[in-house]
């Protein structure tokens, strides 16, 4: 992975500990390093600061996000809740708040490469047809009314879990457990920017609605036309 971020003693204590974790570990402090990685595909995944000189990570996840998908693990300021939603709406697979311990980084970096990396054992291989939708879980690609959805590793789960549960309702709850890994916090709205994207790259159905139903306090639905 590459860490991309100018605060060189967080970024020396991350890099240590990650190392131990068993990771190939890159640093960066400039952002143009981590477009390169990117569109080179030299790394399986970036964890990006969003205050870096020259060119912030705003910019620099925008750049990366025209011509790759790969998972990119946001660095906010604590609090800061306009740059975590601009961030996941530009296509950030997660975030974690600074100052942050090397323990939970692990663990978002862990959620993330199990959702976008293939097991051959797992259960949910195969092509899962939902109307319009077609998701290939195998190589974890989608297409929506015969053309090919761009989506990111993130935004692929949680279509899946919609998908496989089309025309029904499903919790926020089991939304965040299946497609993040995790329980849903209080005040967390990834899943509601992530759910924003999707649709608008689903776009609406014939009669103008949105292919995913949101039902206010429970959940969302994928509607089938």
């Amino acid at each position: 992975m590459l860490l991309a971020d100018d605060d060189l003693e967080l970024t020396g204590l991350l890099h240590e500990y990650l190392t131990e974790e068993g990771y190939d570990v890159k640093t960066t402090a400039d952002g143009r390093d981590a477009i390169a990685a990117a569109v080179g595909n030299m790394v399986d995944l970036i964890v990006l600061d969003i205050m870096m000189p020259r060119m912030n990570g705003l910019d620099v996840l925008r750049k990366i996000r025209m011509q790759s998908q790969i998972p990119i693990l946001m660095l906010t300021a604590r609090g800061d809740d306009v740059d975590r939603i601009t961030g996941l709406n530009l296509g950030a697979d997660d975030y974690v708040p600074k100052p942050c311990s090397p323990g939970e980084l692990s663990a978002r970096v862990r959620a993330i490469l199990r959702r976008v990396r293939h097991d051959p054992g797992n259960k949910s291989s195969g092509v899962i047809r939902a109307g319009r939708l077609v998701l290939h879980s195998k190589n974890r690609t989608a297409e929506w009314d015969d053309k090919p959805l761009h989506l990111t590793g993130t935004e692929f789960s949680l279509l899946e879990v919609l998908a496989r549960n089309a025309g029904q309702l499903v919790s926020k709850q089991e939304i965040s457990k299946r497609a993040f890994g995790q329980p849903l916090t209080p005040f967390d709205r990834r899943i509601d920017v992530h759910i924003s994207s999707v649709r608008q790259k689903l776009g609406p159905l014939d009669n103008g609605q949105s292919a995913i139903l949101a039902v206010r306090g429970q959940g969302y639905q994928l509607l089938v036309d």
